[in-house]
């Protein structure tokens, strides 16, 4: 069983599984929407504004006569995409950051931690319509407002785990061999800290496409007539007496994103067995 790998460990467990299956259904259901989805994202038809779900339209349309279930879909695509994006980026720029300031210490250390707490010292929504206001409503200004929100946990916790392993043996007989600081850095420690940094981060993907969905609901994330699963949920509030399905569905799908993130990735901290790893922070 130790042989196999952790991502196979983990979707074999009972709450891993399902969860895993439903992520990797909806990733290629994003990723092939033009070829699944039964109408075009932006097709209006006035003529079937807010039809219950059918079997012409599976989840209904909303008030312009446009299919919610070809929407999902394609809002998938927008949500998964931002969420993974602004996570990679803000993995691997506090990854860097933590990994130099763990490693370098002193002056450096505190210098490059106080900026990093400047960003955590207020929450990811703030940071977010900071940023917005900054750079103006959009999918570019999103992914950019999530990356600086998510930032700080992931420099602290790389921060830590490079201060733990700096001092082990081996890093010693490195440098005694002539190795550089940048070498030791980001060829031996880098790599052993990599693992609960990357948890980290997918577990922080559920939050960032619920802070991606909050932006979208105010109108400030995806424009139309892109669709936004948190946009579709703001103009559903208009009808909620009167077509609920439009509100309902995208909050669905939204949810169970989350939900299934955040249990696959709980079965791969235990798979992996970093759970101590990631309380170093």
């Amino acid at each position: 069983m130790s042989r196999v790998h952790p991502l196979l460990r983990a979707a074999a467990t009972p709450l891993g599984g399902p969860a895993a299956v439903y992520l990797v259904a909806l990733i290629a259901a994003a990723l092939l929407a033009p070829w699944i989805a039964p109408y075009p994202y932006d097709a209006q038809n006035l003529a079937e504004a807010a039809l219950p779900p059918s079997t012409a339209h599976w989840l209904g349309t909303d008030e312009f006569g446009r299919d919610l279930f070809s929407r999902i879909l394609y809002g998938a695509r927008i949500s998964l995409g931002v969420a993974v994006s602004s996570m990679m980026a803000s993995v691997a720029i506090g990854l860097v950051v933590g990994a130099v300031a763990g490693y370098a210490g002193g002056w450096l250390d505190r210098g490059l931690m106080a900026g990093v707490d400047l960003t955590w010292s207020f929450p990811e929504i703030l940071i977010a319509l900071v940023m917005i206001a900054i750079l103006g409503p959009g999918l570019g200004s999103t992914a950019v407002a999530i990356t600086i929100g998510y930032l700080a946990q992931f420099a602290r916790l790389s921060r830590a785990q490079i201060a733990a392993l700096k001092g082990e043996l081996y890093v010693e007989a490195t440098v005694a061999l002539g190795a550089s600081h940048a070498h030791v850095l980001f060829a031996h420690l880098v790599p052993n800290a990599l693992t609960p940094v990357l948890v980290a981060g997918m577990l922080a993907a559920g939050d960032a496409i619920v802070l991606e969905a909050t932006l979208g609901y105010f109108g400030l994330g995806a424009q139309p007539p892109l669709p936004s699963w948190g946009a579709m949920m703001s103009s559903g509030v208009a009808q909620m007496f009167i077509a609920p399905w439009v509100i309902v569905f995208p909050g669905v799908a939204i949810a169970l994103t989350v939900v299934a993130i955040n249990l696959y990735g709980d079965a791969l901290i235990d798979a992996l067995q970093i759970r101590n790893r990631l309380r170093e922070r």
